[in-house]
């Protein structure tokens, strides 16, 4: 299994603080290698103490199920296939902000969290940052 390098690591969080400070917003960001294993965390000034702990859950949780948060959370909507899913890995994030992060051959080697403002606010840096490590 490949997983992502620290100079990739370190391309993600440069990527969402780039764009986040162009969104004037303040993020927590946290990027996990291919075993969800925590490789690069940045907490911008002023950023919410409270979205450490999120920016770094919603990484695990793109990891561990290879898909968007998001993506996630529609499937964890009461009746839905995944109701609860939130509950389980010892607490999962299933709002938008998490995104895999995959390398050229299309092959996820980590996964990037963001928190710190709207969930369409974490997304967007979210994607920045995962683009730019692959």
């Amino acid at each position: 299994m490949n997983s992502i390098t620290m100079k990739q690591a370190r391309a993600a969080v440069t990527a969402a603080i780039e764009k986040s400070t162009e969104m004037d917003v303040r993020m927590n960001v946290a990027v996990v290698d291919a075993g969800a294993n925590l490789k690069a965390f940045v907490r911008m000034d002023g950023a919410w103490l409270g979205s450490i702990d999120i920016a770094i859950k919603k990484a695990r949780t793109a990891r561990f199920f290879d898909m968007n948060t998001g993506e996630i959370g529609k499937l964890s909507q009461p009746g839905s296939p995944l109701y609860n899913i939130e509950h389980s890995n010892g607490g999962l994030i299933t709002f938008p902000g998490g995104v895999p992060i995959k390398n050229a051959s299309g092959e996820i080697i980590g996964a990037i969290g963001v928190s710190g403002s709207t969930v369409e606010n974490d997304h967007v840096v979210a994607v920045a940052g995962a683009q730019t490590a692959g």
